[in-house]
C-alpha cells in the first residue's frame, strides 16, 4: 500500500480532504480557470494550431495531474514557452492548419509523455540537473523576446513568419506597409489594458477599499474583460469585414479520444524536440513546484513530478492536445488564492469543460489580436534581461553560458538554443571540474586547524607539504591533480612528505585511482612519502577493496593535525606554542575564508 501511495499521491492526501479544503481549493479553481481560457486559446494559436486545441490540453491533464502529482499548487496546462517549441518542431514537417500538423503535435505529446513516465520509473529527475539556471533563465529570456516578436504581427495586422528574432524582424518590416488600422486600434489598447492590469488594477482596488483577496480576483480576470470588449467591438463594428482577423467558429463539446498516428519516421524526427520539451518542462515545473511547496513547509518528489508531468502529456495526447507542463504565472496565481491540494487542478478542468460546451460561440467573434496581446503581456513577465548583468558580477562562466544561449536562440532558433544550453551547461561542468581548487595549507598557530597558505598566516615546514583538494576526484580531473602535485613537489628539493587532505573528496573513480598509483609510484622514486588524511568512510571503503593502500609509501592519517605531528614534529610543536592570534594582529587576509 505504502508503494501504491508513492505512484497515486491522491491517495496520501484524498483520505485527509476537507471540506475547508475542497472550499479553498474551489475558488482557487475558479480564478485559474478565469485565467486559463484566454491562455489557453492565445497558446493554441501560439503553437499554430487551432484556438480549441489549447481548451482540450486544460481539461484531461489537469485531471491526470491531480492523481499522479506532488505539488499542491502546480497548475499545469498549456505555457508559452512550450507552445513556441512545439511550433518550431511541428512546423518542420507539416503546414500550419493541415491534419498533418494537428497529428504531428498530438504525437508529440504523447512522446513526451513517454518520455517523462520513463524518467520517472527509472529515478531520472537528477538529470535535469544538467540544464543551469542560467542556461534555462537564458534559454526563458530569449523565448520570451521571440514569442513577443513573434505577437506583433497579429497587433499590427500584417503577414510576417520566421523561427529567429532577425527573420521575423526582416518580415515585420517588409511588411509594414500592409498595417491594417483597425487590428491597430484593437491591438495597442487591448496590450496597454493588460500591462496595466497586471500592474496597477489591483492596488488601485485596494485603494478604493475592495479587500486583497477580491482585488486579485478582478486583476486575474483582467484578460476575460479584454476578450469580452474587443469581441463585442468587432461585432458592433463588423470589423472582420474590414480585415480584421478573427479567431472564427470554435467546434462546441469536449474532445473525442484520439490516438497520435503511429509512424516510425514521425515519431523518430519528434524525438529530440521532444525530449527537449519534457526537460524544459520538467525543469521549469519542478522550479515552481518546489519553490511554492516550501512556502508551506511541503514537500514533492522529483521523481513522482516525472510520472505526473508524463501522465499529463498522455491525457493531453489522447484527448486531442499538445505537450503541456507546469506554468509559472498560473501556479501562483493558483497558490495565492488558496489552493490546498491538487484537486483545485480538477476543479480548473472541469470549468474548461464547461467553457467548452457552452461558451465556445461567443468567442468567434474575438479579434486574434487580443489573443497576442494576451500573449505578449504573458510572456515579457518572463524576460529578465537584467539577469545578465548580475549573473556576470558573480561568475563569468555562467555569464557566458546564459549570454551564449540568449544569442543562439534568438539568432538560430529554439531547438538549436537549448541544445547549445545543454552542451554548454556541460562543457562548463566538465571544466569546472577538471581543474579542482587545490590549495597548499599550514596549520594555525595555537590550533589544530589547517588553512589556505594564500589566505592566512599559517606555519608550514620544509619537509612536509599538505595539499587539499576541493573536489571528488575522476576522470576528467585526475591528470590535472597528477600534474599539479609533481609539479608541487618539484619546487621543493628538501621536501621528504606529502600529505593530500581528503576532506572534501567524496568519491574516487577508477582513473582517479590509477593517477594516485602513478603519484605514489613517482614520488617513491624520487624519495618522497605520499600520504592520505581525513578520508571519508565510503570513499575508505573501496580503497581498501583494492590493493593502491599496500603498495602507498606513506599512510593515512584520521586527522590532518595527526599526520603533521607524526612527520614534522618540530614545526608542529612550534604552532603548538605561539599563542592564538590577537585581535589587533589578525592572521588571515581580508576575504573568502576557505
Amino acid at each position: 500500500m505504502k508503494q501504491l501511495k508513492a505512484y497515486l499521491p491522491i491517495l496520501d492526501w484524498g483520505r485527509q480532504y476537507t471540506r475547508d479544503a475542497a472550499t479553498n481549493d474551489l475558488i482557487a479553481a475558479i480564478i485559474v480557470t478565469i485565467m486559463l481560457i484566454p491562455q489557453s486559446l492565445a497558446y493554441a494559436l501560439l503553437a499554430g494550431l487551432p484556438p480549441e486545441i489549447g481548451l482540450y490540453a486544460s481539461i484531461l491533464p489537469l485531471v491526470a495531474y491531480a492523481v499522479f502529482g506532488t505539488s499542491r499548487a502546480l497548475a499545469v496546462g498549456p505555457v508559452a514557452v512550450v507552445s513556441l517549441m512545439t511550433a518550431s518542431a511541428v512546423g518542420e514537417l507539416a503546414a500550419q492548419g493541415t491534419a498533418e500538423y494537428l497529428g504531428a503535435a498530438i504525437a508529440l505529446a504523447f512522446l513526451s509523455g513517454l518520455m517523462l513516465l520513463a524518467m520517472g520509473f527509472f529515478r531520472l529527475g537528477f538529470l535535469a540537473s544538467l540544464l543551469s539556471h542560467p542556461v534555462i533563465s537564458g534559454f526563458i529570456t530569449a523565448s520570451g523576446l521571440l514569442i513577443a516578436a513573434s505577437q506583433l504581427k497579429h497587433l499590427l495586422g500584417i503577414s510576417a513568419s520566421g523561427h529567429t528574432l532577425l527573420e521575423i524582424g526582416g518580415a515585420l518590416v517588409a511588411n509594414l506597409s500592409a498595417i491594417n488600422p483597425y487590428t491597430l486600434a484593437i491591438g495597442i489598447p487591448a496590450t496597454a489594458f493588460l500591462f496595466w492590469v497586471r500592474s496597477g488594477l489591483k492596488p488601485a482596488l485596494i485603494r478604493r477599499g475592495m479587500g486583497p483577496r477580491m482585488a486579485d480576483v478582478f486583476a486575474k480576470a483582467g484578460p476575460v474583460a479584454a476578450v469580452a470588449v474587443t469581441t463585442i467591438a468587432a461585432i458592433a463594428f463588423d470589423l472582420g469585414a474590414k480585415g480584421v482577423r478573427l479567431v472564427g467558429d470554435i467546434p462546441t463539446g469536449l474532445p473525442m479520444p484520439t490516438l497520435p498516428p503511429f509512424s516510425l519516421d514521425l515519431w523518430a524526427q519528434l524525438a529530440v524536440p521532444a525530449l527537449l520539451i519534457s526537460v524544459i518542462g520538467f525543469v521549469e515545473s519542478v522550479s515552481v513546484a518546489q519553490t511554492l511547496a516550501a512556502k508551506k513547509r511541503q514537500r514533492i518528489a522529483p521523481d513522482q513530478e516525472l510520472i505526473g508531468l508524463g501522465a499529463a502529456n498522455i491525457a493531453s495526447a489522447v484527448s486531442g492536445g499538445y505537450p503541456v507542463t507546469g506554468g509559472f504565472a498560473r501556479s501562483v496565481v493558483n497558490f495565492d488564492a488558496g489552493a490546498e491540494t491538487p484537486a483545485a487542478g480538477a476543479y480548473t478542468a472541469v470549468g474548461i469543460a464547461l467553457a467548452t460546451l457552452f461558451l465556445t460561440p461567443l468567442l468567434a467573434s474575438l479579434p486574434q489580436a487580443t489573443l497576442a496581446a494576451t500573449i505578449i503581456v504573458a510572456v515579457l513577465s518572463l524576460v529578465d534581461l537584467g539577469a545578465l548583468k548580475r549573473v556576470f558580477a558573480y561568475s563569468r562562466s555562467d555569464f557566458t553560458a546564459m549570454a551564449g544561449t540568449i544569442l543562439v536562440t534568438l539568432g538560430f532558433g529554439v531547438e538549436i538554443g537549448v541544445m547549445t544550453g545543454v552542451a554548454v551547461s556541460l562543457a562548463l561542468y566538465l571544466y569546472r571540474n577538471s581543474r579542482p581548487h587545490m590549495a597548499i595549507v599550514g596549520i594555525v598557530p595555537g590550533t589544530e586547524h589547517f588553512r589556505n597558505i594564500k589566505r592566512h598566516k599559517v606555519i608550514t615546514g620544509e619537509t612536509v607539504l599538505s595539499v587539499r583538494v576541493d573536489e571528488s576526484l575522476f576522470f576528467a580531473n585526475s591528470r590535472y591533480l597528477e600534474d599539479r602535485l609533481l609539479e608541487l613537489v618539484a619546487e621543493r628539493p628538501r621536501l621528504a612528505h606529502v600529505v593530500l587532505m581528503c576532506t572534501a573528496v567524496n568519491e574516487i573513480d577508477a582513473s582517479a585511482l590509477e593517477s594516485l598509483e602513478e603519484i605514489n609510484r613517482r614520488l617513491s622514486d624520487s624519495g618522497v612519502s605520499f600520504h592520505l588524511s581525513e578520508v571519508k568512510g565510503p570513499v575508505m571503503d573501496r580503497l581498501e577493496r583494492t590493493d593502491f593502500l599496500d603498495h602507498l609509501s606513506g599512510r593515512v592519517f584520521l586527522t590532518q593535525y595527526e599526520a603533521f605531528a607524526a612527520l614534522d614534529p618540530t614545526t608542529a610543536h612550534i604552532a603548538e606554542a605561539r599563542s592564538p592570534r590577537r585581535a589587533t594582529e589578525p592572521n588571515f587576509w581580508i576575504g573568502p575564508q576557505i
